[in-house]
């Protein structure tokens, strides 16, 4: 019993850096016109605590006084056998914004446009990377939330 323990450990300890290294075998290579990014977290005490926030666009040369977003969609596809999951934008949208009127002899600005709609969130898992594909002219940018330790309770009412 003892040496089979021992042998089991002992090919753990061999085949871990092999196994993590090889994470991105489930991930196929991204297709034509497509790009594959890699991010691996860094292990954090609290990962329950964190959240990750997937920014995806591009940087234009637009006035400064209009708000402006890309239409698309980021979809979440599960790997068959893999159980890992690989974030998708297909298609970055056409590009939309405010029509609030601009001086035209104001200089135009470079300006990273995003996504419309809400703040993507996932999980923070610093165990697997988080692998998106996106077209090839799409930059992909991300942050990190944090939850505050204190919560309040809310009134009746």
């Amino acid at each position: 019993m003892k040496t089979s323990l021992r042998a089991a450990l002992i090919c753990l300890l061999i085949f871990s850096p092999v196994l993590a290294a090889d994470d991105m075998a489930a991930f196929p290579p991204a297709e034509q016109g497509m790009t594959r990014h890699v991010l691996r977290l860094p292990a954090q005490a609290d990962e329950h605590a964190l959240r990750l926030e997937l920014i995806l666009g591009r940087t234009v040369r637009t006035d400064a006084a209009n708000r402006y977003f890309f239409g698309g969609a980021i979809e979440e596809e599960a790997i068959p056998g893999w159980g890992y999951t690989r974030y998708i934008l297909r298609k970055l949208g056409p590009m939309a914004g405010t029509l609030m009127a601009a001086d035209p002899a104001a200089p135009k600005v470079d300006r990273f446009v995003t996504l419309s709609g809400e703040p993507y969130l996932i999980r923070y898992n610093s165990r697997l990377p988080v692998v998106v594909y996106a077209p090839s002219d799409v930059e992909v940018r991300w942050r990190v939330w944090e939850a505050r330790p204190e919560t309040q309770v809310m009134p009746e009412g």
